[in-house]
């Protein structure tokens, strides 16, 4: 472990090496992240708390990408270009140098319904790599053939810059027209879809997608979900009063970064 030297009362700030789950695999060449499978972040401190407790930040929804900018270390990163598993994987490191790895959180348990409070180990979580490799390193495009309708996908995996765009996008459609007026998963698949049998012209996919078969979106959307890299959330579960055991997928609440205060 290396540390952030400080001549102010002989502290340090601890530095972790942090490992990428796409090994950078999928940035392209002008990126930071291109081919990074590690990266370099400074220990959580009281000037992250502040990030975290900003109201600018939490209005704009970018608290997590302003947090991962104060705590990596090279500044010529730009956060916005991280596939979203790559950001969870970063936001998780660095919850940990900043409250460790005990986690205290609330758990239904699916079969009596009781709401059991655990305590997990977010280090024990594993790391989930790309699950297929790009049509060309350096390139977030890859293929998938649709069981149905035969077409030939050419797809991207949405990065932090994508997502950001997209809620926004969804956000104004919704203030206008109301809530009802759009439905996620075609927006979804707008914002992921580059070409259809090599057709890469917007309008012909967004017509496509609207009469897409539906076994068709699905299966999309499934390997789209199984192949995105990022960190393994399931863990394993004992209910307390049935103890009936089952992997459940790792709950984030409020107290993921704002852990109850030690006294």
């Amino acid at each position: 472990m290396d540390h952030l030297k400080s001549d102010i009362f002989n502290w340090e700030v601890p530095i972790e090496t942090v490992p990428l789950p796409s090994q950078g695999k999928i940035y392209s060449e002008d990126s930071w992240f291109y081919n990074k499978e590690t990266i370099d972040i400074k220990s959580m401190t009281a000037n992250e708390e502040d990030i975290l407790a900003s109201q600018a930040y939490i209005k704009k929804g970018t608290v997590i990408e302003e947090l991962i900018k104060s705590c990596i270390m090279n500044k010529n990163a730009n956060v916005e270009d991280l596939l979203i598993g790559d950001k969870n994987a970063l936001a998780l490191a660095i919850r940990i140098t900043g409250y460790g790895s005990q986690y205290n959180c609330n758990v239904i348990c699916n079969h009596c319904q009781h709401n059991n409070q655990k305590v997990f180990d977010l280090s024990s979580l594993g790391i989930k790599s790309l699950g297929s490799e790009p049509v060309e390193n350096g390139k977030n495009i890859f293929g998938f053939v649709l069981p149905v309708s035969k077409k030939n996908i050419h797809f991207k995996l949405l990065t932090t810059n994508d997502t950001n765009k997209l809620n926004s996008s969804i956000a104004a459609k919704q203030s206008i027209l109301g809530e009802m007026s759009i439905g996620t998963v075609t927006s979804n698949l707008e914002s992921q879809i580059v070409s259809i049998d090599g057709v890469d012209d917007f309008s012909k996919i967004k017509k496509f997608i609207e009469i897409m078969p539906a076994f068709d979106s699905r299966a999309l959307r499934g390997y789209m979900q199984k192949i995105q890299p990022g960190i393994d959330m399931s863990v394993n579960f004992k209910c307390d009063r049935c103890s009936n055991e089952s992997k459940v997928s790792l709950p984030i609440t409020a107290n993921f970064f704002w852990p109850p205060v030690i006294t």
